[in-house]
């Protein structure tokens, strides 16, 4: 196949990520993957709002204040949450994209879309034009493409996911929050930690290998694996991942205690 366009590097390099997002679908339904648009990338952004603009300003006023609205909860909580699924569903194509293919979409700012709103679902993602991480063993890094980048080995492509995720995006968006409303660091990365580690757990059955050790090493690489415990049930051979921070969704005016709460 001769790849002509960006757009066609694009589409090759993202397609083992979709496939698996896809398959991830027909195991646990079409919830498990709701907040990314079905195609991942769109090419039109019209409705959509780029990430860059949730991060401070009136955009992320609107942000916080379509969470209030969605959860019924004060600014904190709302924050928390909104955090928690922002962070989700941000995270997922890059952890499904390192795990089923050691290929991994880049989040970076410029190349996030969002549409949220008050209602369930409260948002949903996609990428645009996103750079694509790959290792040099990898058929499509032999020659030099636009959008891709080569890296030697699994910790340089981790380095790279840290990089887009957390220092280049999330750690921008929990600086604005914190700037609006009184929200530990600790209580939001744990947030992330549980969502790294529940949504390469639901992908178990979509990806090569055993998935416990892939959920160690990524949180090890994000720094955050102080931040949940996992067991394994002797019983069903199944995983349990309990959380050492709360989310604060026990506030809510119908309150909910998540499986694995650090309040239970």
């Amino acid at each position: 196949m001769v790849l002509t366009t960006p757009h066609d590097v694009l589409a090759a390099s993202l397609s083992p990520v979709v496939t698996t997002l896809r398959d991830v679908a027909v195991r646990h339904g079409e919830t498990a993957v709701r907040g990314l648009a079905p195609t991942l990338v769109v090419d039109d952004p019209t409705g959509w709002i780029p990430a860059s603009d949730l991060v401070d300003g009136d955009g992320l006023t609107r942000f916080l204040s379509t969470a209030e609205q969605r959860w019924k909860a004060q600014p904190h909580v709302a924050a928390a949450l909104a955090w928690k699924c922002y962070s989700y569903w941000l995270a997922l194509p890059a952890l499904i994209g390192y795990a089923g293919a050691r290929r991994v979409p880049l989040p970076a700012l410029d190349d996030v879309l969002v549409t949220y709103s008050e209602h369930q679902p409260f948002l949903k993602l996609a990428l645009r034009r996103p750079f694509v991480a790959m290792l040099a063993t990898d058929p499509l890094a032999g020659t030099a493409r636009p959008g891709v980048l080569v890296r030697a080995d699994d910790k340089a492509l981790l380095d790279e996911l840290k990089r887009a995720l957390v220092s280049d995006h999330l750690d921008a968006l929990m600086a604005g929050i914190r700037g609006r409303v009184h929200l530990g660091k600790r209580t939001l990365w744990g947030s992330l930690a549980s969502g790294v580690a529940h949504a390469l757990y639901r992908a178990a059955d979509s990806v090569p290998g055993p998935i416990l050790p892939t959920i160690d090493t990524v949180l090890g690489a994000l720094g955050i694996d102080d931040l949940v415990d996992i067991t394994t049930d002797p019983a069903t051979g199944g995983l349990h991942i309990a959380r050492r921070t709360c989310c604060l969704a026990f506030t809510l005016p119908e309150p909910k205690v998540c499986r694995g709460c650090c309040i239970r």
